[in-house]
C-alpha cells in the first residue's frame, strides 16, 4: 500500500475544520502496489490534505476511511473516555 502524504498550510484557522472524506475514487496500484481493485482517497481538514491509496471492495474502502476520520477527529479535540490515572507510593507489604 502506498503511504499517505500530508500537505500542510501555513495558517492556523483549519485548526477548528473536522476531518472528513473529500474524495474516494477507483486507481491503479500505487508504486509497489500489486492486484487490483485500489482506490486513491483524499481526506481533508480545510486546506490540509491526506492522499493515500487502499486496496478492497468501494464499500470496505469508504468503511476504514470513515473510522479513519473519526480516530483523526478524536485525536483532533481531545480524547474521551480515558481514566487518567496517579500513581501512589506502594503500602509496604504487612
Amino acid at each position: 500500500m502506498g503511504n499517505p502524504v500530508l500537505h500542510r498550510r501555513k495558517d492556523a484557522s483549519a485548526e477548528h475544520d473536522p476531518f472528513e472524506v473529500d474524495t474516494l475514487v477507483r486507481s491503479d496500484a500505487p508504486a509497489g502496489g500489486e492486484g487490483k481493485n485500489w482506490y486513491r482517497y483524499v481526506i481533508k481538514q480545510g486546506t490540509n490534505k491526506i492522499v493515500g491509496y487502499k486496496q478492497g471492495t468501494q464499500k470496505a474502502v469508504r468503511e476504514e476511511l470513515d473510522e479513519i476520520v473519526i480516530h483523526l477527529n478524536e485525536r483532533r479535540v481531545g480524547k474521551f473516555g480515558r481514566v487518567h490515572l496517579t500513581p501512589r507510593p506502594r503500602q509496604p507489604k504487612a
